[in-house]
């Protein structure tokens, strides 16, 4: 089939897209990407060059996914996803060639607005937290909580970050801090649950902060106290 024939999404004429993929509306399709049958692929997406989408996968929408990254059968992806460059999922623990384990694939699910940076490897069979952000290079071995910063190999948590990805810098558990981009505020609970006070988990952000305008550095370089107990 020809990709953009009587479709609402676009497809470079490189990708191959196969019969029985779903593509929502908005998505885009960019050079050398391959689609597999029975993917499903949300709205709003945006598919690298030399992606994979595995037969299965589910994708939720507006979900970027950076060159050179293959989404594996046995991956879930929610919706706000972000995967760096050359980020690596996986879908056996104990691969060999000479052993099929097609039938045993094992379930990642990534969540809500999590961030995969680039060059990091997600071992199979773990569940990443709605708005973890994952370092560039990290290795993932096991679950991480909502709003999780995970760094190193392997990856340890090495604090918290707010829904547009800054670190959050918690005094004590209970506290309240706000983001220094956005002023949004956040609280952790029983020393577990980071979570944000003015929006629920699961709800779009609204328009006027759904687009950055300071750049990180500018804002994580600061002294002040602005991500601090308030």
């Amino acid at each position: 089939m020809s990709p953009n024939d009587n479709q609402a999404f676009f497809a470079h004429p490189s990708a191959i897209i196969d019969d029985g993929a779903v593509i929502g509306d908005g998505a885009h399709v960019w050079h050398f990407a391959h689609v597999c049958p029975r993917a499903v692929i949300g709205r709003g997406c945006v598919l690298g060059q030399n992606t994979l989408v595995a037969q299965g996968v589910r994708i939720g929408d507006n979900v970027k996914i950076q060159n050179n990254v293959a989404v594996y059968e046995g991956v879930e992806l929610e919706d706000d996803v972000f995967l760096g460059p050359s980020c690596v999922l996986t879908n056996v623990s104990n691969p060999r060639s000479q052993v099929s384990r097609k039938a045993m694939f094992e379930k990642t699910l990534i969540r809500r607005g999590a961030t995969i940076g680039a060059n990091a490897t997600v071992i199979c069979g773990v569940t990443i937290g709605r708005y973890a952000m994952v370092a560039a290079g990290a290795v993932v071995t096991d679950d991480i909580p909502d709003y999780a910063l995970i760094i190193g190999v392997p990856g340890r948590q090495r604090g918290w970050v707010s829904r547009h990805g800054h670190p959050m810098r918690l005094e004590n558990p209970g506290a309240v801090v706000r983001c220094p981009e956005t002023d949004l505020r956040y609280t952790l609970e029983h020393h577990a649950r980071f979570h944000c006070l003015d929006i629920e988990e699961d709800a779009p952000l609204p328009v006027p902060l759904a687009t950055g305008m300071v750049p990180y550095r500018q804002l994580n370089s600061r002294k002040s106290d602005r991500a601090g107990n308030s």
